[in-house]
């Protein structure tokens, strides 16, 4: 039946409900649903080993017991700092279970990031791979972190690999260096496998968190770039997992490649939430890597792969070029940047399934539109808002009307999986939750326009950078870089940079008396307190920035001066001449 105040609603995929109930379980409850449906079901095959849904339970009572005798508390923050492995899936499920809050956090990220979210979030316990203990202990002084976990990656490998990790070959040495790292002698730091061994699980009647309760703290650098904690409850992620059900149409039986990382609102919602949900099996990898993927398709076939665009492209290529077998992934859905009509022909075309674009936001926890999985699909557009979800498109300048069809204008979301605020940042949060005709909306700040109902992104206000399908705040890249000896001052751009979506460029003014600057020492500065997917990959040098009568630096003429000069500049990874 169509609803009047939702026409898109006309091109949904047959069988997509307009609306789906609100959720009336914990994403804990959900778990302890599918692993008594579903017991002897896969829930995860973590480089060849695997863990049932029985298994996963059992895991994560004992973690959540481990965790209890730690001191976490409901209520408690709990930092995972992990790359995708399958003790992520049981912690995170383990920190709900007690009622606590997961904070999830990029393993990559340099001690400064880190204490600044560990500290905003007043995480009292941190679990985190062996290789970022360091990072996290010297963010350790400004926080109210207690206690660290060390977890050894390598540990939820299949025996047959942890043996070979001890073998002397330099093929040996060289995958164990990338797994594991030394744990400092430090007061604070505990290790997981102790913990573990030590543990008795949690009472079965030990009460779950209500749907009420919060889940997760999602850090997104929002429109200003300083990090701020999306509050995301349990009935957030529960309805967005359920409102990607109804989109797709999985059900038990699916096969889930789970690249994605976990720690990323995409990948924890696709990866952890939404494949409990449907019972289905996630093909665990730590990362994106083509031989990896494809080996591990020859040994479990997907049938479903939530990506990115440059993973879609990549495969595609290897197939093409290899012969692999991808026909198995019958839907995919690539997210978090723009995906190409190109990249999606090319993969429908290698795969015979279909391969379809979503958008969100962390504050949407996280999808809010998709294109439908059916013949009505249209490659480069958002798509159409999900069931249960109302988009209005506002005019930019008078936002309390509407832009016409066809007409530019400001994308605000309202729906269930909507979230609540921003952690401790009240002024933050009224800035993007507004009220309009009787609904909460948020904001997005992106620029679109509807076209039959479809919505397609022409622009984005907040100037972020997404690359590889990360976001890079300029403002805190050049706040950074600023402060590095012979420059004076910089704006931070992005451009096309091919599979990785747009490339991060530095333009800076040099310091009086400098005379060059060095993409590496740009690059090696940055390693001090910017992820890496934030480091500039070109540079050019400008003598000032322009700026608008107010004195703002307009990075529209600064991308286009780039644009004209990356071509023809004389530009090496050793330097860049001044002019």
């Amino acid at each position: 039946m169509t609803d009047p105040a939702r026409p898109w609603s006309t091109a949904y995929a047959p069988g997509v409900p307009l609306d789906v109930p609100a959720p009336a379980q914990s994403l804990t409850e959900t778990l302890a649903q599918t692993a008594e449906q579903h017991p002897s079901v896969v829930a995860l095959d973590f480089m060849g080993a695997v863990t049932t849904y029985d298994t996963l339970q059992r895991r994560v009572d004992r973690a959540a017991g481990a965790l209890k005798e730690l001191g976490v508390e409901p209520g408690d923050r709990v930092a995972l700092v992990l790359p995708n492995c399958a003790t992520h899936v049981v912690v995170f499920y383990a920190v709900l279970r007690l009622g606590a809050v997961v904070v999830e956090h990029n393993p990559t990220y340099t001690a400064d990031e880190l204490a600044h979210q560990l500290k905003d979030s007043g995480a009292t316990v941190v679990l985190c791979w062996q290789k970022v203990v360091p990072e996290v202990l010297g963010s350790h002084g400004e926080t109210s972190v207690q206690t660290v976990v060390s977890i050894d990656l390598a540990a939820d490998l299949p025996w047959i690999k942890r043996a070979a990790l001890r073998l002397p070959l330099s093929a040996s040495r060289k995958a164990r260096d990338a797994m594991r790292g030394p744990v400092p002698a430090h007061p604070a730091v505990r290790r997981w496998g102790t913990a573990l061994k030590h543990a008795t699980p949690l009472e079965a009647t030990h009460p779950h968190p209500d749907v009420e309760d919060v889940a997760l703290l999602q850090y997104t650098g929002g429109t200003t770039g300083t990090p701020k904690g999306a509050v995301l409850r349990h009935r957030h992620l529960a309805v967005n997992a359920a409102q990607g059900q109804a989109w797709t149409g999985h059900g038990a039986g699916e096969t889930v490649l789970s690249v994605l990382p976990f720690f990323h609102a995409f990948g924890l919602m696709l990866c952890m939430v939404y494949v409990v949900r449907i019972a289905a099996t996630a093909v665990v990898l730590p990362r994106f890597d083509v031989d990896a993927v494809l080996a591990a398709q020859r040994r479990r076939p997907a049938t479903f792969l939530p990506g990115v665009p440059p993973m879609f492209e990549r495969l595609a290529d290897a197939a093409e070029r290899t012969g692999a077998d991808l026909t198995s992934i019958r839907s995919a859905i690539s997210g978090a940047m723009s995906l190409p009509v190109a990249t999606a022909e090319k993969w429908e075309r290698v795969t015979g399934g279909m391969l379809v674009e979503g958008y969100g936001m962390t504050e949407t926890a996280p999808v809010a539109l998709g294109s439908p999985m059916s013949t009505a699909r249209r490659p480069g557009t958002l798509g159409l808002p999900f069931p249960s979800t109302h988009v209005r498109i506002a005019d930019q300048e008078d936002t309390a009307r509407d832009a016409a069809e066809g007409e530019r204008g400001e994308l605000w979301v309202s729906g269930p999986q909507v979230f609540d605020g921003y952690w401790q940042r009240p002024d933050e949060t009224g800035s993007v939750l507004v009220e309009h005709e009787g609904r909460t909306w948020l904001r997005t700040g992106d620029v679109v326009v509807v076209e039959d109902g479809f919505v397609r992104l022409v622009d984005r206000s907040k100037e972020v950078i997404i690359t590889g399908g990360f976001n890079v705040y300029p403002s805190q890249v050049e706040e950074h870089l600023r402060s590095m000896p012979g420059i004076a001052d910089v704006a931070v751009v992005g451009i096309p940079g091919g599979d990785l979506g747009e490339k991060v460029v530095a333009a800076v003014v040099l310091a009086e008396g400098a005379t060059r600057v060095e993409l590496s020492a740009v690059r090696a500065w940055s390693e001090k307190r910017l992820a890496r997917y934030a480091h500039p990959r070109e540079l050019i040098v400008l003598p000032d920035l322009p700026r608008s009568q107010i004195g703002k630096v307009l990075r529209r003429v600064v991308r286009e001066q780039v644009m004209d000069r990356i071509p023809h500049a004389r530009h090496t990874e050793h330097g860049h001449r001044a002019d």
